[in-house]
């Protein structure tokens, strides 16, 4: 492959690798806004591994405006086994709750590895020529562990049962996982696709280098 293709797939995976970043560190997986009781009102932001309250109180004033006199702001981990049961009732969902963070750390683990080896692999042309396949499975293991966490957390927010989930939605980090992963499988896809046009000598794809078979002459 070209230069300029390893290039461009590092600037790719890299913003991949943002996306998965941001996704699995931001609180607002599922968001659940709950209602107004006695002119206050909690929203709660459940991230993979933080749980984050933001209660609000508001006062009609004489004007006839709102006047916010309180608001309160706290974080806790999530899935906590008192606080979320997760020694008896929620044991299966703190397991799979905890194991879709996992998830999402394995992916951003393999992410950056992908970068390293396009960093690695552009030093030659030799390496230039085999590298494309191990950046491709590195991009497309990446791709995989983000779509597991999102399977898991979407299965878990329709079907578990969880109380706290009865009146939460899907945030922002569950739709910017969502495209990190079909991003990254595109990257993949693109990384394979211009590796075997290389290989098969492809000028647009192996450049004025492009390897080509030289056919016997009796």
């Amino acid at each position: 492959m070209r230069k300029t293709s390893y290039a461009v797939t590092f600037l790719l995976v890299s913003v991949s690798l943002v996306l998965n970043v941001l996704s699995a560190t931001r609180n607002d997986w599922l968001v659940d806004k709950g209602r107004e009781i006695f002119y206050t009102r909690v929203v709660t932001r459940y991230g993979l591994m933080r749980r984050c309250e933001r209660s609000v109180t508001k006062f009609p004033s004489s004007s006839g405006e709102w006047d916010i006199v309180y608001t309160g702001y706290k974080c806790r981990d999530f899935p906590k086994s008192v606080s979320d049961q997760c020694d008896d009732t929620n044991r299966y969902f703190c397991a799979a709750w905890t194991s879709a963070g996992f998830c999402a750390e394995i992916g951003i683990g393999f992410g950056a590895m992908a970068l390293l080896a396009l960093l690695f692999g552009v030093s030659t042309h030799s390496r230039r020529r085999r590298i494309w396949k191990a950046v491709a499975g590195l991009v497309a293991l990446n791709a995989l562990f983000s779509m597991v966490a999102f399977a898991v957390v979407t299965d878990l927010f329709r079907t578990s049962g969880f109380s706290d989930f009865i009146n939460a939605q899907p945030g922002t980090a569950w739709y910017i996982n969502l495209v990190s992963w079909l991003f990254s499988f595109v990257v993949a896809f693109g990384v394979v696709w211009t590796g075997v046009a290389a290989d098969k000598g492809h000028k647009w794809a192996a450049g004025n280098r492009a390897y080509t078979r030289i056919e016997d002459h009796d």
